[in-house]
């Protein structure tokens, strides 16, 4: 999709809140942030054991018309954002997608670790919230109430704005 659709494709998922997507009946929604703080935690030996035998469970469970796969290298950090909604309202999420972690290890050959780190919080915390972005937050059956990051969106915040949105 042409970055200029995606703005237009995605608008109407934006809300200003995850209480505002819930009032609606929405288990899925886009938040823009106000401000975002991007921190990270070592993962311990045996975290990154049992995420290792579940991503090869998970690897093992292919159709026969798929095309074997190896399994997800884990993530050495966890990631974390603490966020602002646009009304002041904060928040607190892991963040487990794969682009992150992919970001990560990409960075992590060119820029070493530490660099990894620091570029990745640049990254989120200036130039994806100055040019334009929104948290993908859901819900599960299970627990209706509970909002979880999904993912993180590049939205050009130039590409919407409210008068488009409802």
């Amino acid at each position: 999709m042409k970055r200029s659709e995606r703005a237009r494709f995605l608008s109407p998922l934006i809300r200003e809140s995850t209480q505002d997507a819930q009032d609606r009946g929405e288990s899925l929604t886009l938040i823009r942030p106000r401000e975002i703080i991007l921190s990270w935690r070592k993962k311990e030996q045996s975290e990154l054991i049992d995420e290792e035998r579940k991503h090869a469970d998970l690897a093992n469970q292919l159709s026969m018309l798929d095309q074997p796969v190896g399994p997800l290298k884990p993530c050495p950090y966890e990631f974390h954002f603490r966020w602002k909604t646009q009304s002041g309202t904060q928040h607190r999420h892991v963040c487990d997608d794969w682009e992150t972690s992919t970001a990560f290890f990409r960075r992590r050959q060119t820029l070493g670790e530490m660099g990894a780190l620091s570029s990745l919080k640049e990254t989120y915390e200036q130039q994806y919230l100055e040019r334009g972005m929104a948290f993908a937050l859901g819900t599960h059956k299970r627990r209706p109430k509970q909002w979880l990051l999904v993912g993180v969106v590049r939205l050009d915040s130039h590409d919407t704005n409210q008068s488009e949105m409802f």
